[in-house]
């Protein structure tokens, strides 16, 4: 009785182990390959759910369905000017045919190493039949700042037929070509960084600090250039006010000296009292303009001036 319930347990645990050597899930995010010594056995599983397998004999080979990641190392590339720069690109992939896939790349790691061929050999190539701007820039769009600067730099960039975009676009459609039977899809590529090498990147930093200064002593001429202007119609303002105010003042000025002679003239004329007053106040006056305290002067006996300042004692 007792080895009656060996054999049993036996043959229970036997079962079970071949049961769950038979069942295998499957879920959203996997997709699954059947092999039996190492060839692949009907269409691939790509639906979630509870799946059998012959035991043993047969393998479960699992693939991810979601995108995945490549990241590329950056790789010296000269460009049609002969210009050394590095590039850094990423890119975005997925498997699209589970069974193609094994039996091209067998797993991620050879897909991997495939793509870095593939990708690494496309950017390569496309970089190399064009100039260093249409790598860098995508349109011919004047940069920032805007304005007279603005326009000053736009002048001194390259005209841009292709650009970045277009030849990310480029290397995506190509190399999709040639992963059209390997089971995988490049969903998208983007170049993460360009820079030049170490030995051309001071004569880069220098050549833009050149280009720079020259734009700026563009502008600082300009712009003394047009404080000349500037002050020079000042100065030729100023002349024209101050030969109008000038000419205004000397109008009224005769205007007043002959209202004044007028005046004088009218008092002459009425009384002899009053051309003596008159005579002596211009006296006085050519006294006061003529003579200071330490001037010396020598008066005749017969001069209106000694006998006004003789009458006065």
């Amino acid at each position: 009785m007792k080895k009656f319930n060996i054999l049993q347990i036996l043959g229970l645990l036997i079962l079970v182990i071949v049961f769950f050597n038979s069942v295998f899930v499957v879920t959203e995010t996997q997709q699954v390959v059947i092999t039996q010594f190492g060839k692949p056995v009907g269409e691939a599983i790509t639906t979630p759910g509870l799946k059998f397998k012959t035991p043993f004999i047969q393998k479960v080979n699992y693939f991810e369905k979601r995108f995945m990641e490549w990241d590329g190392d950056p790789n010296q590339i000269p460009t049609k000017d002969k210009k050394y720069i590095f590039v850094d690109t990423y890119a975005r992939w997925q498997i699209i045919d589970p069974l193609k896939f094994y039996m091209r790349l067998t797993n991620e790691r050879g897909a991997i190493s495939r793509l870095d061929d593939i990708l690494d050999g496309e950017t390569r190539d496309y970089i190399a039949n064009h100039n260093i701007e249409e790598a860098v820039r995508t349109s011919n769009r004047i940069p920032i700042p805007s304005g007279a600067l603005g326009e000053a730099i736009g002048d001194t960039l390259s005209n841009i037929e292709v650009g970045r975009e277009k030849i990310q676009k480029m290397i995506l459609e190509s190399a999709n070509k040639q992963t059209a039977d390997l089971g995988i899809v490049i969903l998208d590529l983007k170049i993460k960084r360009i820079n030049y090498v170490a030995e051309v990147q001071e004569q880069v930093y220098q050549r833009m600090k050149s280009e720079r200064i020259r734009i700026a002593d563009q502008f600082r001429s300009e712009g003394q250039g047009e404080a000349s202007k500037i002050n020079g119609e000042k100065e030729r303002d100023l002349q024209t006010i101050q030969s109008e105010a000038f000419r205004k003042a000397e109008e009224i000025m005769g205007r007043a000296d002959a209202r004044a002679a007028a005046i004088y003239a009218g008092a002459y004329d009425k009384s002899p009292a009053a051309r003596e007053l008159y005579g002596f106040v211009k006296s006085m006056e050519t006294f006061e303009k003529s003579l200071d305290k330490e001037t010396q002067i020598i008066l005749s006996t017969k001069s209106d001036l000694f006998r006004y300042l003789k009458g006065m004692k």
